[in-house]
């Protein structure tokens, strides 16, 4: 056997396409979105490197046009989830006992993948599965999945290259061991890149995998799954499977070789999980590693140095940018007196020109919300601020599910800064705004400070210096996420390592190598090269 100390090729972004008229890459992503709304895919399961088909199928529809079949998915039981399980304890001791870059190199085979033949692919599964238009699918489904993988393999190399001190007559080593039984991993609907990291990144580090996605993100998770086989993960390393989220709990947080969660969604759903594994502590192997990023209330602190159409940028975008289902996307706003009126002027210029509709047509900017589900729940939050005295609805507030969940963009604008909307998470195309004094800048930085227990993003639109420190030293600890004259929404992996605290999680920081630590369990060598023959201390000697 032959050895050496291996260095992977350094990362890199992986450049974002334009998709603009008459460009190659918008006739390739047209193509695939023609061929695949027109093909009806029966999806599998994935357990063990076998297509699991139960026959009790459901159908998936676009979000934009829910009288369209996509396909069929095969839902499965808590006897599914078993044989995930056991595949993955089956596979895990040949996959953690691969050396580390013959792991890696599977990975980084899958980012050139998805950076060739599988953009389209995954671009326009995203497109039609998630109603995400062509820009905002190219920078999730392709690059940024693409930035986790080969990020990811990078910060593993520097992770095992960190080594401890050694003195004379000894040599202390440390290794990164896999951790011990079987990692869930449990992803949303809105990011297909969270859908592929979440699973991906524990694998890489020798871990295997049990994965349960949103039902609203099935069709791109099938294409993802297509993009690991094709890369040659091995069988059983990653377990695909479709179950309600309480018949996957009951089986996983039950199980002694329960090793960690990997988790994105919501703060109710993360603290349930986090009690059940608290409540069965005692039965598991070793400590689970719970790792979550969950929801978020993301504020825009405007002062009155800003400059207006920097502000009404970030604000439009940072709300409004795919139908603002994203945890970082702007919710609640403050705004100066003395701004708002040319504000409000430049959003209203801005949101008459946003045309929304179906992702296929590329000229659209707001597409659909993910199901019908999310579309009521939204349009009372709308419909109940119209009749409040407290609030009015000053742009959009329309909606119409009759062919596709479509809400406007909605701005509300509240005289009361604890306004239901100003702190209850909406994850839909709704911005609330607090017009402020603008002599109670600092006054109102207590206020977004307290008003909302998530801690995930937020920005602050300043072109004062002393004003940006004080929201910086105000704000330290209400975004994990804090940008400066920008909106808050747009963390590029390997740039701005993604997580929040407080309600919003764990803050383990997707994107860097502090989230690979939670799936490594170290162990500390210590080798005597001259070890002593004489139990006697110099010191036991006589004078």
């Amino acid at each position: 056997m032959s050895f050496g100390i291996f260095t992977p090729p350094i990362a890199r972004n992986e450049p974002v396409l334009g998709y603009g008229p008459g460009s190659p890459e918008r006739a390739r992503l047209q193509q695939q979105l023609a061929h695949m709304r027109s093909q009806e895919l029966d999806i599998p399961m994935f357990i063990g490197g076998q297509e699991i088909r139960t026959g009790k199928t459901k159908r998936l529809a676009p979000p934009h046009d829910h009288q369209h079949t996509l396909g069929y998915y095969h839902e499965g039981d808590a006897s599914h989830v078993k044989m995930a399980i056991d595949a993955s304890l089956q596979a895990k001791e040949k996959w953690e006992s691969l050396p580390w870059e013959q792991r890696a190199v599977i990975f980084l085979r899958m980012a050139d993948l998805l950076a060739g033949p599988y953009r389209y692919i995954l671009n326009a599964a995203t497109m039609l599965g998630q109603s995400k238009n062509a820009f905002q699918a190219e920078i999730d489904a392709a690059c940024e999945f693409i930035d986790f993988l080969r990020f990811n393999v990078q910060y593993l190399n520097e992770i095992y290259k960190q080594q401890p001190d050694s003195q004379p007559q000894m040599w202390n080593r440390l290794e990164y061991r896999a951790l011990e039984g079987f990692v869930f991993a449990l992803t949303p609907f809105n990011f297909t890149a969270i859908a592929g990291n979440l699973p991906t990144s524990p694998a890489m580090c020798g871990n295997t995998v049990v994965w349960k996605p949103s039902n609203t993100q099935i069709y791109s998770a099938y294409w993802l799954m297509q993009l690991f086989k094709e890369a040659g993960l091995p069988d059983g390393v990653i377990n695909l499977v479709y179950v309600s989220g309480p018949v996957a709990g009951d089986v996983i947080f039950n199980h002694r070789d329960f090793a960690g969660i990997h988790f994105t969604g919501s703060t109710g759903v993360f603290q349930d999980i986090w009690k059940t594994i608290g409540n069965n502590i005692h039965r598991y192997r070793s400590y689970p590693r719970i790792v979550g990023e969950t929801g978020g209330k993301d504020f825009v602190v405007v002062h009155s140095s800003a400059d207006v159409s920097i502000a009404s940028v970030a604000l439009v975008r940072g709300a409004f940018e795919y139908q603002g289902q994203k945890c970082s996307a702007a919710s609640r706003a403050y705004i100066p007196k003395s701004l708002w009126p040319a504000i409000k002027e430049k959003m209203a210029e801005s949101l008459a020109q946003m045309k929304m509709g179906p992702t296929e047509d590329f000229t659209n900017f707001i597409n659909a919300v993910i199901d019908e589900k999310s579309f009521d729940k939204l349009v009372s939050f709308i419909e109940q601020a119209k009749q409040d005295n407290k609030a009015s609805v000053i742009f959009g507030g329309n909606a119409d599910k009759s062919k596709g969940y479509f809400i406007e963009p909605t701005v509300i604008l509240t005289e009361d800064p604890k306004y239901v909307t100003m702190c209850e998470e909406l994850f839909g195309p709704v911005l609330t705004i607090f017009v402020y004094e603008d002599d109670q800048f600092e006054a109102t930085l207590d206020l977004v400070d307290q008003t909302s227990d998530y801690a995930l993003t937020g920005a602050v639109i300043a072109q004062d210096r002393y004003a940006l420190e004080l929201a910086n030293n105000k704000l330290r600890h209400a975004a994990g996420n804090f940008y400066i004259n920008d909106k808050p929404t747009g963390a590029v992996v390997g740039q701005q390592p993604f997580g929040g605290a407080r309600g919003s999680g764990t803050n383990d920081k997707a994107g860097s190598s502090l989230n690979l630590y939670r799936w490594l369990s170290a162990r500390t060598i210590k080798e005597n090269t001259n070890p002593p023959k004489d139990w006697q201390y110099p010191f036991h000697q006589k004078d």
